[in-house]
């Protein structure tokens, strides 16, 4: 009897080592797969975009031939248009080619093309004028693999002045280095924006919101409140417990910043800016450092979201602490883009009067 159960416990043995020789196998050739459709995407890509830029390149040759001619651009195209989609049908609308008209003009070095973005992204990149501008969005979307979506969605929330406007005294040298590195995370200042911009929760403008319901509804857009937050952002949780003398205290959002090593402490306040937040962040901070971080992690950084702020009062509030706190206004919907775009100019002709003197 007992011998029998060894048998049978050997066979089971044997068959399950089959199986999970078998699931491996199979696994590995998923991998395989995968791996190889995955190159052949991005060697369709590349083809693609390759293509699309000889077509733009020809298209402005043959109009730099025939500028004395009037219209001659428009009827080219319209006349391209009918001919390519007869012979390789869609793709060869008349706004496309205007597009690898434009494509080429944008990018007539074809090495500066990067083939980690797709034909539709760089149709939205395409879409901005501004080559700093341009710049910036064509650089986070390659470190931050935004999707189509997420790239308009950046794009319509202005976060390139958004991020200038952060920054303080903005100057050329931040502009160009925006514009030629995208946002280079090295200090707790470069992942401040001002104002964030929560959209996303379809909240109507000016309609009063309970502290404890704005942290209920970011939960709930969690991934649409790490796209706003930006890279490197994983989220611990709400409502994180501090005790301190038998007194519970709670943060209300927690968040830790892989690439700077560094725990952000979010408080939310459905009203302006107060020294009272700031105190009250300061010490969770201090708390946060002696208890909670370990030996590879950096200093905590604290985050004030709150309806508006009084530069005078936020920098008397702010001011003097040993931590990194930071106080940005947050908004429940998209920004005007031209008056974004105004106070920047702004602030960048009073820095080059300023360089003038």
């Amino acid at each position: 009897m007992a011998e029998h159960k060894i048998e049978q416990y050997a066979d089971l043995t044997s068959i399950i080592a089959e199986i999970t020789a078998a699931n491996e196998q199979a696994a590995d050739s998923i991998k395989a797969v995968e791996k190889r459709l995955a190159d052949m995407a991005v060697q369709v890509n590349t083809e693609l975009l390759s293509t699309y830029w000889n077509i733009g390149k020809i298209i402005v040759e043959h109009e730099q031939e025939n500028k004395d001619r009037a219209d001659y651009g428009k009827q080219t195209l319209k006349e391209l248009s009918k001919e390519l989609t007869k012979e390789f049908g869609k793709g060869f609308s008349v706004s496309n080619l205007q597009f690898m008209r434009r494509f080429y003009q944008s990018y007539q070095i074809q090495q500066t093309v990067s083939v980690k973005l797709s034909w539709s992204h760089y149709c939205e990149l395409l879409s901005i004028s501004d080559p700093d501008k341009r710049s910036f969005y064509e650089k986070e979307t390659i470190n931050s693999g935004w999707s189509i979506r997420e790239l308009k969605r950046q794009i319509s929330t202005s976060l390139y002045e958004r991020l200038l406007l952060s920054k303080g005294k903005t100057n050329k040298e931040t502009v160009l280095a925006l514009a030629e590195k995208g946002i280079e995370m090295s200090t707790p200042l470069d992942i401040i924006k001002d104002p964030y911009v929560f959209e996303f929760l379809g909240v109507p403008e000016n309609k009063p919101m309970l502290e404890s319901d704005l942290e209920k509804a970011l939960v709930e857009q969690i991934e649409k409140f790490l796209l706003e937050l930006g890279r490197g952002f994983m989220f611990v949780g709400t409502q994180q417990r501090i005790t301190l003398n038998n007194t519970h205290y709670y943060v209300d959002i927690v968040f830790y910043n892989k690439i700077l090593r560094a725990y952000v402490l979010i408080e939310l306040k459905t009203t302006k800016l107060t020294p009272e937040a700031a105190g009250q962040l300061n010490m969770y901070l201090n708390y946060y450092a002696a208890e909670v971080n370990d030996e590879h992690d950096n200093p905590p950084i604290g985050i004030i979201l709150c309806t508006d702020k009084d530069s005078i009062a936020a920098e008397y509030a702010l001011g003097g602490l040993s931590n990194n706190i930071f106080a940005s206004r947050y908004v429940s919907y998209i920004p005007n883009k031209e008056q974004l775009i105004a106070q920047v100019e702004a602030v960048l002709n009073e820095w080059h009067n300023s360089e003038k003197e």
